[in-house]
């Protein structure tokens, strides 16, 4: 009974997973309190994940990769790759082989958080479709992740289970000889043929005019009869109920970028409105207001060139997922217009403040530029733009490096296990100012480490009712008939599948525990299977809901769904078909 029902918990668990409708941290917890609830995990250890090693690690290397993108470190070689000349190839080359060499040693998405805006601004100095460049680097943070320990939170599990099994987990580098040869292979492969597989499409680059936006405002005069006249500023769109965004008012020679809601129109102000031709024609017919003319009154009017356009994109864990612009009081709270929004291959201007953002979704956005650039980061988005890179002071730079380099060579000598190395390195990078305090808990990925804590006794379960044995009693069917290397491939491709559907991390709590079993029921060592098992879980490639690097460059790129496999498939390809031969040999059974 007790085997029956975590079945079902983790089929409804990956059914939900692959939905998405609910948040994978959100599905994880349920997940965990029906089997508490069901008596099967004891109420002691529900929460024991947030213990675990591998969760204090995964937290450790989000606030370290933090620290390094804070001091300039990564920014420097940044800055370097936007003059790598107009060749395509080197271009695509040289920003894959960064990105990847970030991802060795930094969260994957901080890496293409700096990266991204650079090749952009590659693409467009160039001429080049940002479609050719933003999936290469993308897939290639995933492939930089597979190099070391730290690269990616599935191979700190793997580590974990290994301790757990062998009694000692896998070091810094023991990723390195497999990870590396199937990165250089990958970055070939991408560099050569992979990014010529993929459409050429406009994308939401960082160039304003691709919204098209100077179409779609226009500035009206409010004469002394218009209905308008003595209205506050607020009332403007409960007075017709066409699609009108006010963007504010020129009066007398002054820009008042977002005035309160309360401050009254006054006759010859100039309105400056968002409005598609047909809603613009319905105002001025209900309102009685004028059109300006040629002239272009807020460009000339004090004020105007503190008012700026941003692009950004909503990253998963943004606080504007699920909701509007409107419950948001984006314009009043933090005196910011929304002009627009593009999903994927369209773009948005129809009744703003009512749309729900989602993951990826890229936001043009209107406001003064001292506050703009802070409220994207406040909003945890991603700016478009390479202005908002920065070099970092050199002695926090190199200090950063000196605190980085003292905790790998801890780890590397054995001294002290990763948990404690890295908690201890990020301690010291907040107490020595690189990190600033009001950062610690803002940069930690926090439904990755609740994902993570409450797979884990769910993992645990599937192990202990002996779900994992008996999946793994079908594969050692396969293994017992066919050869070694046969059934690696095997576990690798589901790996695969899964980690293009679900959270990579909730990917392996899941299949560790399968491969320990294989390992074990044939007598092997479990090396090579959880090395098989990593490599997958760092291959979702076939979707952009497989991992949030996907994820991110799909509006700037303007991917469809479908684009992904189109580089994705061959790249698994050649990674399992080197992959394998390099696992039996660094890792033989």
């Amino acid at each position: 009974m007790e085997q029956t029902i975590v079945f079902i918990t983790l089929g409804i668990t990956l059914a939900l997973f692959i939905w998405g409708k609910w948040r994978y941290d959100v599905v994880a917890m349920l997940a965990l309190l029906v089997l508490v609830l069901s008596g099967i995990i004891p109420s002691e250890s529900a929460f024991s994940g947030f213990a675990h090693p591998a969760v204090i690690t995964v937290a450790a290397v989000l606030l370290i990769s933090r620290s390094l993108q804070a001091s300039g470190v990564v920014n420097i070689l940044a800055r370097l790759m936007s003059k790598t000349g107009k060749n395509l190839y080197l271009q695509i080359l040289v920003l894959c082989l960064v990105t990847a060499i970030a991802s060795a040693f930094m969260n994957n998405i901080g890496a293409l958080a700096i990266l991204m805006p650079v090749a952009i601004h590659v693409a467009k100095e160039n001429g080049h479709s940002p479609s050719h460049i933003l999936m290469p680097i993308a897939f290639a943070s995933l492939l930089g992740g597979m190099v070391t320990l730290i690269g990616t939170p599935p191979n700190i599990i793997i580590a974990t289970y290994r301790a757990e099994q062998a009694g000692a987990a896998f070091g810094l580098l023991d990723f390195a000889p497999v990870g590396f040869s199937l990165t250089i292979a990958g970055i070939g492969f991408i560099t050569l043929l992979g990014w010529k597989l993929l459409p050429q499409r406009k994308g939401q680059n960082s160039d304003n005019d691709l919204f098209e936006i100077d179409n779609y405002i226009t500035e009206v005069k409010i004469p002394k009869e218009s209905i308008l006249a003595g209205q506050p500023y607020g009332e403007i769109t409960k007075v017709v109920e066409d699609e009108i965004v006010p963007l504010g008012l020129v009066r007398r020679g002054r820009r008042m970028h977002i005035p309160a809601a309360y401050e009254p129109l006054r006759p010859n102000d100039i309105l400056i409105l968002e409005a598609d031709t047909e809603s613009l024609d319905a105002f001025i017919d209900k309102t009685g207001v004028k059109l300006v003319g040629d002239k272009v009154f807020r460009k000339e009017a004090e004020g105007s060139e503190e008012i700026v356009l941003r692009e950004a994109i909503v990253k998963p864990d943004s606080p504007l997922v699920g909701r509007t612009a409107a419950s948001l009081n984006l314009r009043s709270r933090y005196n910011t217009n929304l002009l627009a929004v593009a999903r994927s291959d369209q773009k948005i201007r129809q009744r703003l403040d009512q749309i729900r953002f989602s993951k990826g979704d890229v936001l043009l956005l209107q406001g003064r530029s001292i506050h703009l650039d802070d409220l994207i980061s406040t909003l945890q988005c991603l700016p478009l733009v390479e202005r908002d890179l920065s070099i970092g002071k050199p002695r926090q730079t190199l200090l950063a490096l000196a605190i980085f380099l003292g905790a790998i060579a801890t780890v590397i000598s054995g001294y002290l296990p990763v948990q404690i190395a890295f908690a201890a390195s990020a301690l010291v990078m907040i107490l020595a100012g690189v990190l600033p305090v009001k950062d610690l808990y803002t940069h930690i990925d926090w439904p990755v480490i609740v994902l993570l804590a409450a797979m884990i006794p769910v993992g645990t379960a599937f192990e202990t009712t002996g779900g994992a044995n008996l999946i793994a009693n079908q594969i050692l069917q396969i293994g017992s008939t066919y050869p070694l290397w046969l059934l690696i491939g095997f576990v690798m491709i589901i790996t695969m599948f899964l980690s293009d559907l679900i959270n990579n991390a909730a990917t392996v709590v899941l299949m560790a525990p399968i491969g320990l079993t294989v390992a074990g029921g044939l007598g092997i060592s479990p090396d090579p299977l959880l090395m098989a098992i990593a490599v997958g879980a760092s291959c979702a490639f076939l979707t952009p809901i497989g991992h949030q690097s996907n994820t991110l460059v799909m509006g700037p790129g303007g991917y469809k769904f479908g684009d992904y496999w189109r580089m994705g498939l061959p790249l698994e390809i050649i990674i399992l078909i080197a992959g394998i031969p390099l696992i039996l040999f660094f890792w033989p059974a």
